[in-house]
């Protein structure tokens, strides 16, 4: 029998608006040698601003979980970042596939140095489906945040427009891939990289939508 996400007392009240309580955004721990921990304060700032802005009361302590854990389907959203290499073992693989076909929600953040791994790691876990850019107009750029041109622009790497591309299985979008924008680290502590205000906020917002939709499918 396939296991179900376990999403913790998740009650959508009359906004349409999520609320969590005592739940905590997971962080992927994977193996190949990435930095995984790239990004220390980044998911307890957005757990806050969630809790501020869209009604929520997460725990602003992230729920590190392992690839390969059974631990992960006890998270509906779950973070990776990272610089470097990510290699997919089988059992991760399996356990990836099942967690996202049951109702998990995988949102990739590069750091820069991880897009070359994530394609072909996405192909093992799930070999028919195929990352497509998301247009402007899809849901997750519209929850409690509006961003008409798509994901903001946190900090320049190659002189790139940042891409958010989305992972669908059955119809539902299951892995949400951003690059070239950095939103894990506007969503830090903005004197670690110096990000303006306007900067961090607008990266926590769209950190926002994208939880928003994890909880709630973009209802």
């Amino acid at each position: 029998m396939v296991r179900k996400v376990v999403f913790i007392l998740l009650l959508v009240i009359a906004t349409g608006i999520a609320q969590a309580q005592n739940m905590k955004l997971g962080l992927l721990v994977y193996s190949g040698g990435g930095d995984w921990y790239a990004n220390p304060t980044s998911l307890k700032n957005l757990a806050a601003f969630c809790n501020k802005t869209l009604n929520t009361d997460f725990n602003t302590q992230e729920g590190q979980v392992a690839a390969g854990s059974p631990d992960i389907f006890n998270y509906p959203f779950v973070h990776m970042t990272g610089h470097g290499r990510w290699a997919v073992t089988d059992e991760e693989a399996r356990n990836l596939r099942s967690y996202l076909a049951a109702g998990g929600f995988l949102h990739i953040d590069d750091n820069y140095g991880l897009d070359e791994y994530v394609r072909p790691a996405l192909k093992k876990i799930f070999p028919d489906a195929e990352l497509a850019e998301l247009p402007f107009s899809h849901p997750i750029y519209h929850q409690a945040f509006n961003f008409p041109n798509g994901l903001p622009k946190v900090h320049e790497h190659d002189n790139k427009p940042p891409k958010g591309y989305g992972l669908f299985y059955q119809g539902r979008l299951i892995v949400y891939y951003t690059t070239e924008t950095d939103l894990g680290d506007g969503w830090e502590d903005p004197e670690v990289h110096n990000d303006s205000p306007e900067a961090h906020r607008k990266a926590l917002e769209m950190g926002a939508n994208i939880v928003q939709y994890a909880l709630t499918g973009g209802a």
